[in-house]
């Protein structure tokens, strides 16, 4: 790489360079700071027609040294001829100074990709520039601002009065532009800070909020504004109790109405064993008094002679078979109610899993020791249970 002292009268500024604004203040600092201990750094320049150089960068410095008066500039001489990839320099250059504001840097990603010249990629740049997608876009974003927002943008992160710096626009980009500049010149004249623009963006997003309220807001100062945003969380806060608050209270009352199903059922299930029961009893006695209406009668077919011992002792044990099943049907009747009742008191799986699982007032431990007890004794029931049904399945 050579450096080589050329005529200034032969080097001509390259006005479509990505970086065009140039505060006076910090022009005359470089001025000062040439003036005194030289240039530190060469600009870069490519040969143009006529024996003439244009430059790739370096235009600030190139403008101190006209202001100095200088005749010469040390230079270095491209031989790129590429546009796009001289452009991508003069772009990866400005990224590394001081000054390079976010709407140069939005300016200068739209050209590279929406410039039929350039017709670049998102990806590409990124790759090409060593930055994240994200940045990219963020900075084309910014565009969506009209001039007098723009100029205001200052590179960094510091609010300062009559300002804005990126990450103060980002929240606002989403917003129609009836709303979207009008706030960010509030945002600049009132200093306010990102998180409070975040808040007031959030309020101009909310659809519940009629279009004709928010442009009465738009004539409030920024701590106005925040103060409507107080107001307006604090009632979205409390809507949202109120509605969570009604969510419970209709969980609750359907619970109730579940849980009065559930005993409605189970009292008919207990009146349906209990009549079942019943009947069964019923049909024991009239079989009973059949029987027994039955050997009285076969008594008085002969009338006048006496029963003989054989005939005595047939009588007594027809009648205690008789009394037997009689008594065999209403154990068994018995059982099959008790049986029910037993069904009919448990209640589902799922409904007292669910039920079990809500128990959120009462001590885990108190909970765990109760289902140990009853898993205890159910497991006793299961036992006896499958054992009874093991000895009646071989007598069939």
């Amino acid at each position: 790489m050579q450096i080589i002292e050329l005529p200034m009268n032969l080097i001509d500024e390259d006005k479509d360079q990505p970086r065009y604004r140039f505060g006076e203040e910090s022009l005359q600092e470089l001025v000062n700071s040439i003036g005194e201990i030289g240039l530190l750094s060469p600009i870069k320049v490519r040969k143009a027609e006529g024996g003439r150089y244009k430059i790739i960068y370096g235009n600030r410095r190139y403008l101190a040294c006209s202001k100095l008066g200088r005749d010469t500039i040390p230079a270095i001489v491209s031989e790129a001829t590429d546009e796009t990839e001289i452009y991508l320099e003069q772009v990866a250059e400005n990224l590394t100074r001081e000054g390079f504001t976010p709407i140069e840097e939005g300016e200068a990603f739209d050209k590279l990709l929406n410039d039929p010249k350039f017709a670049s990629s998102v990806k590409f740049l990124a790759a090409k520039l060593g930055k994240p997608e994200a940045y990219i876009k963020n900075k084309c974003e910014l565009l969506k601002f009209g001039p007098a927002v723009k100029k205001l943008v200052v590179s960094g992160t510091d609010i300062r009065k009559g300002t804005l710096t990126e990450d103060q626009l980002l929240p606002l980009k989403d917003l129609p532009m009836e709303y979207r500049d009008p706030l960010a010149l509030t945002m600049a004249k009132d200093e306010m800070a990102v998180i409070d623009v975040k808040r007031i963006a959030k309020l101009f997003k909310d659809a519940s909020i009629s279009e004709r309220t928010k442009s009465q807001l738009l004539y409030k100062d920024g701590p106005g504004l925040l103060d409507t945003w107080s107001a307006y969380e604090a009632s979205r806060k409390e809507r949202a109790r109120a509605a969570a608050d009604a969510e419970r209270r209709k969980a609750e009352a359907e619970a109730e109405r579940k849980e009065a199903e559930r005993g409605e059922a189970q009292r008919r299930k207990a009146e349906a064993s209990e009549a079942a029961a019943a009947a069964m009893l019923r049909h024991a006695a009239e079989t009973a008094g059949a029987a027994a209406q039955a050997v009285a009668a076969t008594a008085q077919a002969a009338p006048g002679a006496q029963p003989g011992p054989g005939a005595a002792a047939t009588g007594q044990a027809d009648a205690a078979r008789t009394a037997a099943a009689s008594a065999a049907a209403a154990a068994g009747a018995r059982t099959m109610a008790t049986l029910r009742e037993l069904l009919a008191a448990l209640p589902a799986p799922d409904a007292l899993s669910a039920e079990l699982q809500a128990a959120t007032s009462v001590e885990p431990e108190a909970l765990l020791d109760g289902l140990d007890d009853l898993i205890g004794r159910l497991e006793g029931h299961l036992g006896a249970c499958r054992a009874a049904r093991s000895a009646i399945a071989q007598r069939l």
